[in-house]
């Protein structure tokens, strides 16, 4: 973890801000062909008492909108009001992607794959650069949300290292239903923070282009657990008892389709199934073929694959193998 000063004065985009202030700064990206400004806005709001910055962030893939959520309701629900230190909620990183329900920059590129990105790159990573040197080196603790890519919905979950203790307990304490062991990736927004030794929690649910309550409410309550953690917390508010104690997957794996057709889903998303249980059935359109896929291992089913139809080969189903005996 880094290990910075509490920080009287909070120096970002240019802009002093002292303890006690409110301040929503525009962090301007580039303009649309129109020369129209395309401007981020960076809310932030800081205790009269000093202490950590936690960075709130949502929105790298511009069609993740539960995450974008998460963060609303964060500054909706004045959780963003710290009992001291500062906290930073950037609802929509990708404004592009956002704009146009795409996970991409305009350049085609995946902005979590750029990261820390260069000055003279590509609009997407000269983003990633910017954002890496004017707005990150200010935070202490970053929390990411993210979802499912296009029609995989993903249980919610948490990820982090599994070589970094510190980040597992951490994940114990956001408390989400699962907490899944996996490696930075390189190019992503953790790995970057992971270098600058910044704590980082990455919270994936739900799917794309879709808003769910339950997702959302997820995210947000582990947010709460987190600054009630770090003393954070307005006393104002209540915290979140958990109903579950997070489950600790290792390892998964990914149940493929046998066969191209209609693809029907049987059970829920995050149910524990038994080896041999019926998950889907795939059918053609014609009423003459009808495969049942079954569960080859007994696990968690932590994503799903909602498209109507697949292709022999398509990811439909990722099952957990193997659970920490920290369960």
């Amino acid at each position: 973890m880094k290990n910075t000063p509490e920080k009287d004065v909070l120096h970002i985009l240019g802009e002093d801000i002292p303890l006690g202030c409110s301040k929503t700064i525009n962090f301007n990206v580039a303009k649309l062909y129109t020369s129209t400004k395309v401007e981020i806005p960076v809310i932030i709001e800081r205790s009269k008492k000093a202490g950590p910055t936690v960075m709130i962030t949502a929105g790298i893939h511009g069609d993740e909108i539960n995450g974008v959520e998460v963060v609303r309701q964060i500054i909706a629900k004045k959780i963003n009001k710290p009992a001291r230190g500062s906290i930073i909620c950037i609802p929509v990183l990708n404004v592009f992607g956002f704009l146009s329900m795409n996970r991409f920059f305009p350049d085609g590129r995946d902005l979590n794959r750029v990261f820390p990105g260069t000055k003279n790159g590509s609009l997407a990573s000269r983003f990633a650069y910017q954002f890496v040197h004017q707005i990150l080196p200010v935070a202490d603790y970053c929390l990411d949300f993210h979802t499912g890519g296009s029609s995989r919905f993903n249980a919610p979950h948490i990820r982090v290292d599994p070589k970094n203790t510190h980040l597992i307990q951490l994940a114990k304490v956001f408390n989400a239903p699962f907490t899944l062991l996996s490696k930075n990736l390189d190019g992503s927004y953790r790995a970057t923070c992971a270098k600058k030794e910044i704590t980082t929690l990455l919270f994936e649910g739900g799917k794309s282009q879709d808003s769910n309550r339950d997702i959302a409410r997820e995210g947000v309550q582990g947010t709460m657990r987190i600054l009630h953690h770090l003393e954070m917390l307005s006393p104002t508010l209540d915290v979140p008892n958990p109903m579950h104690d997070t489950i600790i997957v290792e390892k998964s794996f990914w149940i493929r389709a046998k066969y191209s057709g209609l693809l029907h889903i049987k059970i829920p998303i995050s149910k524990h199934v038994a080896k041999g249980e019926i998950l889907a059935t795939i059918t053609d359109p014609y009423g003459k073929m009808r495969h049942e896929v079954k569960s080859p291992y007994q696990g968690y089913i932590i994503n799903v694959n909602e498209a109507p139809i697949v292709y022999k080969g398509d990811a439909i189903f990722r099952i957990t193998t193997e659970l920490s005996n920290n369960e």
